[in-house]
């Protein structure tokens, strides 16, 4: 390409090459090109999540730590961003699931800073170039690989459904207004799997298409219609995931933005339109082959990772887990402490209400409605056991609340007798029929004479 604005393309034959004229891009186009190439460059790199996923099927022999990338290298620079600019301490917690950190707002301002301070510079050193194409062409190659692999990552997790879990036994306990909205979110999409299996697919669809330059297109369009859904939820829900959600929406609209003109025509203003086509940085047949086929490979290994992971997760901790020893709902019919009746009053301290093991854990209930989760472990062999408060932090010891043996004299009876908080007890409990509860027994109905609300 000269810099007069004409591109040379060699033929796929090899013969007499192609000489394109190729309009000058606006100095706005040039310059918002510039930003976005950096910006969206850096993030794409940088933001851990993106590159994992193509670790594909060594992902799950990875460390822990390898999940934040360079964020640990790299942590002391956001870190004094936040100290600076914000005046306040950033800190990445490494396992408190939110993308929302202070520590993450920290890293998205510096690589903002970083882009218009690069832009700048590029834009006085650049300044006469007419336009950036085949950059452009790569740029939007990394740029629906990147996004692909995100959506397929997300879209396996819902389609098996493993990102929003059917609602534990503990949450048919709790009052609907002490939910957060982010609960009352998580909550309402595991009780419908097929729904979230639905939303799943459509991801996973539109990431598959992202990974072919010839359906990338319709891939960029759906993916823009699911994401848009997705960051509306969590602005509305509060969900902790707004910074990456609204980056993957934008994204979705910078592959969109070379066919904004072509989808106008077609959609908007009755026109014809010309074939709505990716840029591509290849001009030989051949190169093109290889590389649609190199892209396609990286597809399925993305998937095939998002795939073995989701499983793994639905064994270990989703519906596809073993239900534990003593798994439901248990309400307590007896309490006595230091050898006296606890009678079941909500102002008593002491007196449990239910005891609840699920396959997460335990919770036991007060009096007063409060549930409190606890580790438990439960040897059925030796009649035993143990509840602990949940640890502060990952790898830190729990603390004991009680130990118990136990006797289940009918599958519908038990009865506990041991130590909790240093006192002896003894507990006589009865299972709780989970078909009780609306939420699990209620189901599909496709008469309904009178709507059901309850």
């Amino acid at each position: 390409m000269s810099a007069s604005g004409v591109d040379v393309l060699e033929r796929a034959d090899g013969g007499t090459p192609i000489v394109e004229d190729r309009p000058r891009w606006t100095a706005a186009t040039r310059i918002a090109f510039r930003l976005s190439f950096v910006y969206f460059g850096l993030f794409c790199a940088l933001f851990p999540q993106i590159p994992f996923v193509f670790t594909g099927l060594f992902a799950k022999d990875l460390a822990e730590d390898s999940a934040m990338g360079l964020w640990g290298p790299l942590g002391p620079i956001f870190e004094w961003t936040g100290r600076l600019i914000f005046g306040t301490d950033v800190v990445l917690h490494k396992y408190s699931g939110s993308g929302d950190q202070r520590f993450i707002w920290a890293f998205v301002f510096s690589l903002l800073a970083v882009a218009v301070v690069a832009t700048a510079i590029w834009t006085v050193l650049d300044r006469h170039r007419p336009n950036y194409r085949i950059l452009n062409a790569w740029f939007l190659l990394a740029v629906r690989l990147c996004l692909g692999g995100q959506l397929l990552w997300y879209g396996v997790a819902k389609m098996i459904p493993t990102q929003m879990p059917e609602p534990s036994l503990a949450a048919l306990l709790q009052p609907y207004g002490e939910f957060s909205p982010a609960s009352v979110l998580w909550n309402q999409v595991g009780s419908s799997p097929v729904y979230e299996i639905l939303l799943g697919c459509a991801e996973v669809l539109g990431g598959l298409l992202l990974f072919l330059p010839r359906t990338a297109t319709l891939g960029a369009m759906l993916s823009l219609v699911s994401l848009a859904q997705v960051f509306v939820l969590n602005m509305t829900f509060d969900v902790p995931v707004k910074i990456l959600a609204l980056h993957l929406l934008l994204l979705s609209m910078v592959l969109l933005a070379p066919q904004a003109r072509r989808l106008a025509d077609m959609l908007l203003l009755a026109r014809p339109a010309e074939p709505a086509t990716q840029p591509e940085p290849f001009a030989r047949r051949r190169t093109k082959i290889i590389a649609v086929t190199v892209q396609l490979a990286l597809g399925v290994w993305a998937l095939s990772g998002a795939v073995q992971v989701g499983m793994k997760s639905w064994e270990k901790d989703g519906g596809g887990a073993s239900k534990p020893p003593l798994y439901g709902i248990w309400q307590v019919s007896e309490f006595t402490q230091d050898g006296q009746p606890l009678l079941p009053l909500t102002t008593d301290e002491n007196r449990w209400q239910r005891l609840v093991f699920d396959v997460h854990g335990a919770t036991y209930q007060r009096m007063n409605g409060t549930l409190m989760p606890a580790t438990v472990v439960v040897d059925p062999s030796a009649h035993t056991i143990v509840l602990s408060d949940p640890p502060p932090e990952p790898g830190a010891q729990p603390s004991p609340i009680g130990t118990f043996t136990f006797d289940q004299p009918s599958p519908d009876r038990l009865k506990l007798a041991g130590q909790l908080a240093g006192r002896p007890v003894t507990i006589a409990l009865e299972q709780v029929d989970l078909e009780q509860f609306p939420l699990r027994s209620r189901g599909f109905n496709w008469v309904q004479d009178y709507p059901y609300f309850r």
